[in-house]
């Protein structure tokens, strides 16, 4: 990828990455991309950085070629946030220059040593500090932690009014050589990162709902009017575009969210899976959309995102050794580690010598705080007999009413 210009003395140096799973567990099939930015004043500073996966630092070192600067003019390092995917290019960087300053949070000293052994040329800011760049440039630094790790701040470019805010407003997705921006996307190719924020959202940031929220708060105090993340587009057309997409979503982590319904749905040897589409059938009466996941052959990343924009679920499984469905158990206790709470449920599914699902559901929902309202659960023994069926379908329009009366307006 080449380098760009994201506004007079800020330019943006990016590396696609695909063909991996995105911190070791993600499937990022559209790709991600890895943003590094420059900002010049009389002194030069560099903004985060990318991970050393293959060819990365050289893309980085490259594109420094394109915009002549010299590496070794870079005076200050600013890591906003210490995930390797963001500063495992220092390794590289110090044997091109040493004697570098970092400027990071409190938090991030011990990372810096546990991670690249830096004890050294580290200055710790917290917020309301500020870097002066000199000719008029000067950023300030604003700590919004636990988005997604403690250590995390953002760095505010005072002169241009451009955030850089690390993985806070991220998305997944490649991004384009000649179109990194919003402005020169379609409405479209737009619509295609958010939808790939959404998922991002849900699998990397959702746990840290609350510490976003106030991370966004802190942002509407600032008059910002680009905002550069660490992974997808930069906004500079319309930042407050991303900035209402995020506050969506921490609110869908807290329910209500769309008036929609994740049907979660697993079966051994068939009858569970017998009663799957009289469920889906009967909610899609109602107007009511469904976003069905077969587990475990869906992967957790896809089911986290339809669950974390959907006010209903509907858990169908077969009890298996007196408990859950044992893949079952392990999406929802992910559901419920990732803090998606406040849903309407309901749960179905078959048994053969004895039952005993309610009790670990119970016992999960309870311990991750889940706050969800179940209806009346169907089992049935074997297969479902035609009354099941008949019951089933009304707790499935029962579901759709509550969703449709209790969920936001899209």
């Amino acid at each position: 990828m080449r380098a760009t210009r994201v506004s007079e003395g800020i330019y943006r140096l990016s590396a696609n990455v695909s063909n991996i799973l995105f911190e070791g567990m993600w499937p990022v099939p559209n790709g991600v991309a890895m943003n590094s930015y420059i900002v010049k004043g009389e002194k030069c500073a560099i903004i985060d950085g990318v991970c050393a996966w293959d060819g990365v630092p050289e893309t980085l070192l490259a594109q420094l070629d394109e915009l002549e600067i010299d590496v070794r003019d870079l005076d200050y390092v600013i890591i906003n946030h210490m995930e390797p995917d963001h500063s495992g290019w220092l390794d590289a960087f110090r044997n091109v220059r040493e004697d570098f300053i970092i400027y990071t949070s409190e938090r991030a000293r011990p990372l810096l040593e546990a991670f690249y052994g830096i004890t050294g040329n580290i200055k710790l800011v917290k917020s309301g500090d500020t870097l002066d760049l000199g000719a008029g440039r000067v950023l300030a630094f604003e700590e919004i932690p636990n988005v997604h790790w403690p250590e995390t701040m953002a760095t505010y470019d005072t002169k241009s009014g451009t955030l850089f805010p690390c993985d806070a407003f991220g998305s997944f997705g490649a991004v384009d050589n000649d179109a990194p921006y919003d402005d020169t996307l379609q409405e479209e190719q737009i619509e295609f990162f958010e939808r790939e924020m959404e998922r991002y959202y849900a699998n990397i940031v959702t746990s840290f709902s609350s510490a976003t929220q106030k991370a966004i708060e802190k942002v509407k105090g600032l008059d910002v009017k680009v905002i550069a993340p660490g992974h997808g587009i930069v906004w500079r057309r319309d930042p407050g575009r991303v900035i209402r997409s995020y506050t969506r979503l921490t609110g869908y982590s807290q329910g209500p969210a769309r008036a929609e319904i994740a049907v979660l749905w697993g079966s051994m040897y068939g009858m569970t899976e017998m009663a799957v589409q009289p469920v889906i059938d009967a909610i899609e009466s109602q107007k009511v959309k469904t976003r069905v996941h077969r587990i475990p052959e869906s992967h957790i990343g896809y089911v986290l995102d339809s669950v974390l924009q959907s006010s209903g679920v509907v858990l169908a499984m077969p009890t298996y050794e007196y408990k859950m469905f044992p893949p079952m158990a392990a999406v929802l206790d992910e559901i419920g580690k990732k803090k998606i709470v406040n849903r309407r449920a309901f749960r179905l599914g078959s048994y053969g010598w004895s039952g005993g699902a309610q009790k670990e559901l119970d016992e999960i929902v309870t311990r991750n705080k889940m706050k969800w309202e179940f209806l009346e659960p169907v089992e049935f023994k074997g297969r479902p007999t035609e009354e099941d069926v008949a019951r089933i379908r009304q707790r499935g329009i029962e579901l759709a009413r509550a969703v449709k009366s209790w969920a936001l307006a899209d």
